[in-house]
């Protein structure tokens, strides 16, 4: 049997890889920042996203305010390795909102997001999910001045508003919904 020999680059890539595992030792647990940064500019990123409505029809959002954007957004997060939907659905909903949820078994909608002008967390396969509340909302993060809110907090919308973030434009239909 023949075997190919490994050029000078693949040699130095496995010890390269073989490195950077020493600084990963569960990546179930999520990754290093930088790490994480360089897995987005490679590969799609897989997110889910809570839609969450009250009895009055009004759209759960929280503040975004960070080096990526700034305005109102569907709370969600990105899948660790080998988590189920069901686990960062509820992990998303314990730390934006600190509530348990219920959600359907089917995403109300799949939809590929790539931001041209981005290539750190420039591509997402997004699964919006219907979720329900089965805990109070953590008051101490509710919005108190719609006019200035903070990064984190959360609020109730009647419709979708004016700063939503880019990204969710595509979700504002399932907002005013």
């Amino acid at each position: 049997m023949m075997t190919e020999e490994k050029t000078a680059d693949q040699l130095q890539i496995e010890s390269l890889i073989k490195n950077l595992d020493t600084f990963i030792p569960d990546p179930k647990k999520g990754l290093p920042l930088d790490v994480f940064y360089f897995v987005s500019r490679m590969t799609p990123l897989v997110n889910v996203d809570l839609l969450i409505k009250n009895e009055k029809n009004e759209t759960l959002l929280t503040w975004r305010h960070d080096q990526f954007y700034h305005g109102w957004h569907i709370a969600g997060g990105i899948l660790r390795f080998k988590e189920t939907f069901a686990d960062r659905l509820n992990a998303v909903a314990k730390a934006e909102f600190g509530v348990q949820i219920e959600f359907d078994s089917e995403p109300v909608v799949v939809q590929e997001k790539i931001l041209p002008t981005r290539d750190v967390r420039g591509h997402f396969i997004s699964f919006l999910y219907r979720c329900r509340l089965l805990s109070a909302l953590d008051e101490k993060l509710k919005c108190s001045d719609p006019e200035a809110p903070k990064h984190g907090q959360w609020m109730w919308h009647k419709g979708s508003p004016r700063q939503l973030i880019p990204p969710h434009e595509a979700f504002r239909k399932y907002i005013e919904a």
